[in-house]
């Protein structure tokens, strides 16, 4: 799967965020922070604009984190995709049929190899490696797992997307507006 050259995923925090994204030329996008309440509503805007959102799942307010809330997400809120840091929620995710992001934070040398063992298990539709600003090992994950890797937290720069792309990731997840307005299509 891929995003149609579209290299920035950019990550919605709040409603206005969202907004941004809808009256952008940016067909994909994430949702971060948001209520259990509002996920249909926000799903429903996204869709009237013809947006494909993942979801967030760990982030959700108001909403257990586990396999039946998946479940939940998957039937009622129908995301176009799952982000999570749970074995369950993205086993559940794919599934149901919904694009499954395997979120992993690499602190060390230790969380790699675990989450080499994770991602053999869960065998995701994607990576998402935090923080994104490790050329080099955005580099190994895609040789090791053959898995497309996103790239996301602390990325700032146009430098930044620049290295974790040459580095083979597929796209970069963020929250940071002036890369947005970069890379958008208009």
């Amino acid at each position: 799967m891929s995003f149609n050259g579209q290299v920035i995923l950019p990550a919605a925090k709040d409603a206005k965020d969202l907004e941004s994204i809808v009256e952008s030329s940016y067909e994909n996008g994430v949702f971060l922070d948001t209520h259990v309440g509002q996920l249909k509503h926000l799903y429903q805007l996204a869709r009237k604009h013809h947006k494909k959102m993942f979801l967030h799942a760990d982030l959700i307010q108001g909403l257990k984190n586990d396999e039946y809330a998946t479940e939940y997400l998957c039937q009622d809120v129908r995301p176009h995709g799952i982000i999570s840091t749970k074995t369950g929620v993205i086993l559940k995710a794919k599934q149901k049929g919904v694009v499954a992001i395997q979120r992993i934070f690499l602190l060390d040398s230790n969380a790699l190899k675990k989450s080499y063992a994770l991602l053999e298990k869960t065998k995701p539709d994607f990576i998402e490696v935090l923080p994104g600003l490790m050329p080099r090992i955005i580099a190994e994950v895609c040789q090791q797992t053959g898995i497309p890797v996103l790239a996301g937290g602390l990325i700032r720069t146009v430098d930044d997307v620049e290295q974790a792309l040459q580095a083979g990731a597929t796209a970069i997840t963020t929250s940071n507006k002036d890369l947005w307005k970069h890379y958008s299509r208009q």
